[in-house]
């Protein structure tokens, strides 16, 4: 076992030159060390930003929804969005098809990243790794929310919805210089400087950025991120202005990739470190993205406003995916690849909100909004070759193309997508708001258009209208305890079809191209219905909620008109049912808690023939659970320990349910300690992920499932971070 001892010694004397000048500044010195201790509390606030509703707290709407805060982010230093959504316990994370793109498990039903909303837009967050370090607030919506923030281009969020926030200058000027430390060898720095100007600091600008580089626990994996935002805000009585840029490059190099199985043959877990993947294998994302919103108070009780964004994305990416053929022994084969994308998308979005009434008040929203989407790429499968999942074998990337089509340097048109809707809402209060109904109404015009890779040449069209309504009930019997419940439908994109999957019947085959590859298919329709409720109180902030969604199928088949070759289509429905709880509790001074769990039943329904009707569907987990604890040590001032755990239980490893993973359980432990040098505060951050370096397959969800096959997502090894925080 290799030792992790780089940042200790750096912690220890940092804390020893900090300790005279702690004992000699005495009471100004401790009200530093309390103050910063209070500011890096890791919170979850209960509510959020609700598309058309707006800013609401969880209390008030029929729907369950929390913000991670930047103190959560800045705490545990992750690296992508997965990682601080691994804080959920109804989120599950995973990888999208063929690359590090992570995708995320929501009551059973995926969430893609070009479906990640941003200040209230789709399509112009970084579709494939997300840096975290850019965002005030990670938001979660469970359940359909296709009312509130209009259809999710990808044509997922069915289960859920997960918004960023960027960060704004607050009240209190800031600057903030972080060093942090992953291992193995994966050393980074950033930087956060906010400051108010103006007579009456209407004017706010936040600026910041953040570098990493170097391997991290798995064997030879190297990441390198680059992001860099700014934020500008303009605040008076009736008009606030925001403007937004931001900039991410994120670099991965000999990624361990997910393992294909085919027959559900599940092989046994290797050494939690091993990269199985060849060393050939890198990604290579950079997208410049930006927003604009002005708000303008027509009225005391009237409110226009207006925002944009667009994204500009570039994806180059040479992969190597594993393909098991012997589950016993960990024979296999890599399938190379080579495909890159280039994404134009922007988005408009405008409204009115007004409110009415005394006795019986009314909050009514109308507006609408559009999107553009633009997909370009091209791709090259070249000739594989033989390896082993517990004794890997290395080569080059073969010459020989196996099938490609396309411009590797100049990607042509694959996809354009144009969804149009308008929205009118009205909720309407009795008993001085403390019963609450809303109701809805979003209509939805989704136009797609595919174009032959090779070619260019336009090769189809698809179009579909709804009007896709919302029911939603919240009865307060007081003002801290609400119940509610809500019926919610939704209309998505037809999902993209791969250009390549496995045969489930000859996994050692490879990849096959798909006869649809890179087509759309038609638009579908899902309904949700929710029941539950909320508490929320001084040290108390608890939500349980009820569930049935159901959604049309879409996976990988075998082209009965094609031999060789598969087709991505829709095949019957699955249904979630399920049950969660989420909690934040403060028992007493300086101890937290953050806790919860789901249970979901997903079953596969309407199958063609009856083929698997009633099974499990493949890679939702029965139940989850999480519990998050801090504890602010009461005779060591400016101490605070933390511990986390994270439990999923079984989950289906192929649609016949021969094959489970089995569950698995993580532990990570950690501390901080906050000390004062020349009136500064210092943060000091130490934590083990994994501590027990558990092995394990955390997931075997797979958009792109052909009959049998799944694809695993092997656990992270244990990991050693650190961090130290200045605070000028």
């Amino acid at each position: 076992m290799k030792l992790h001892l780089l940042p200790l010694p750096a912690f220890a004397i940092a804390a020893v030159i900090a300790a005279p000048a702690q004992a000699q500044e005495g009471t100004s010195q401790e009200v530093i060390v309390v103050s910063a201790q209070r500011a890096n509390q890791t919170e979850v606030i209960a509510g959020g930003t609700l598309g058309v509703l707006g800013a609401k707290d969880a209390l008030d709407v029929p729907f369950v929804v929390r913000t991670f805060d930047e103190s959560l982010i800045l705490n545990q230093q992750p690296l992508t969005l997965g990682e601080v959504l691994e804080n959920d316990p109804s989120i599950r994370t995973t990888y999208a098809f063929g690359n590090a793109a992570e995708q995320f498990v929501i009551r059973g039903f995926p969430l893609y990243g070009d479906d990640i909303g941003m200040n209230g837009l789709y399509g112009i967050s970084p579709r494939q790794l997300i840096a975290p370090e850019l965002y005030s607030g990670v938001q979660v919506l469970n359940g359909a929310n296709a009312f509130l923030n209009g259809a999710a281009p990808g044509g997922t969020g069915i289960g859920g919805n997960v918004s960023l926030q960027l960060k704004r200058a607050g009240d209190s000027p800031l600057t903030r210089v972080t060093a942090s430390y992953l291992s193995d060898s994966h050393f980074g720095g950033s930087a956060d400087i906010a400051r108010r100007f103006g007579e009456n600091d209407q004017f706010g600008v936040r600026v910041n950025g953040a570098y990493r580089s170097g391997d991290v626990a798995v064997n030879d994996e190297f990441r390198r991120t680059i992001v860099g935002g700014a934020s500008f805000d303009w605040t008076t009585d009736n008009l606030r202005v925001t403007l937004d840029g931001a900039y991410q490059r994120y670099e991965v190099n000999h990624l361990r990739p997910q393992v294909v199985i085919g027959n559900g043959a599940i092989p046994e877990v290797p050494e939690a470190d091993l990269n199985y993947g060849p060393s050939f294998a890198r990604t290579e994302l950079q997208d410049i993205f930006g927003l604009a919103r002005i708000e303008y108070d027509v009225a005391d009780n009237a409110m226009l406003y207006v925002s944009g964004g667009a994204l500009d994305g570039n994806e180059e990416g040479t992969y190597g995916g594993i393909t098991i053929t012997d589950a016993e022994t960990g024979a296999g084969t890599i399938g190379p690849s080579i495909i890159p994308a280039r994404i134009n998308n922007e988005a408009v979005e405008a409204g009115l909100r007004v409110k009415l009434g005394e006795a019986v008040t009314h909050e009514i929203n109308f507006g609408g909004n559009i999107n553009w989407q633009q997909f370009r790429t091209a791709f090259d499968f070249r000739a594989g070759y033989d390896t082993n999942l517990y004794d890997p074998v290395d080569a080059p990337i073969s010459p020989v193309s196996t099938f490609a089509s396309g411009d590797l340097d100049d990607p042509k048109l694959n996809s354009r997508s144009v969804q149009l809707s308008a929205f009118a809402s009205d909720t309407i209060g009795f008993w001085n708001d403390r019963i609450m109904l809303t109701g809805g109404l979003r209509l939805q015009e989704i136009t797609q258009k595919n174009y032959d890779v090779a070619t260019g040449d336009f090769t189809g069209r698809l179009s579909t209208s709804a009007i896709t309504p919302v029911v939603g009930l919240v009865v307060k019997p007081t003002e801290r305890i609400s119940l509610f419940a809500n019926r919610i439908e939704g209309l998505q994109p037809g999902a993209r079809a791969p250009v390549s999957g496995i045969d489930p019947d000859n996994p050692g085959s490879g990849e096959l191209p798909v006869t649809n590859g890179g087509q759309a298919l038609a638009p579908a329709r899902s309904v949700q219905y929710e029941v539950g409720g909320k508490v929320g109180l001084d040290r108390v902030q608890a939500s349980l909620a009820l569930f049935t969604i159901e959604q049309p199928s879409s996976y990988l088949a075998v082209d009965p008109d094609v031999p060789g070759q598969l087709r991505f289509g829709r095949y019957g429905e699955q249904r979630n049912r399920g049950i969660e709880l989420f909690f934040t509790v403060q028992p007493t001074d300086g101890l937290r808690l953050i806790a919860g769990g789901s249970v979901v039943d997903a079953k596969l329904k309407r199958t063609p023939g009856g083929v698997n009707e009633g099974n499990d569907a493949l890679g939702v987990p029965d139940y989850t659970l999480n519990a998050n604890v801090e504890w602010d040590v009461p005779f060591v001032p400016g101490f605070t320990l933390t511990g986390r755990a994270i439990h999923t239980g079984e989950q289906a490893a192929n649609v016949t349910n021969t094959s489970y993973l089995d569950d698995w359980t993580t532990l990570d432990l950690g501390a901080r300690y906050v000390l004062a040098a020349g009136g500064a505060p210092i943060t000091l951050r130490f934590g083990v992920d994994n501590v027990t370096d558990e092995r394990f397959w955390s997931s075997s969800y797979s958009a792109f499932a052909s009959g049998d096959t799944a694809r695993l997502l092997q656990g992270r090894p244990r990991t050693f971070r650190g961090s130290v925080s200045v605070d000028f």
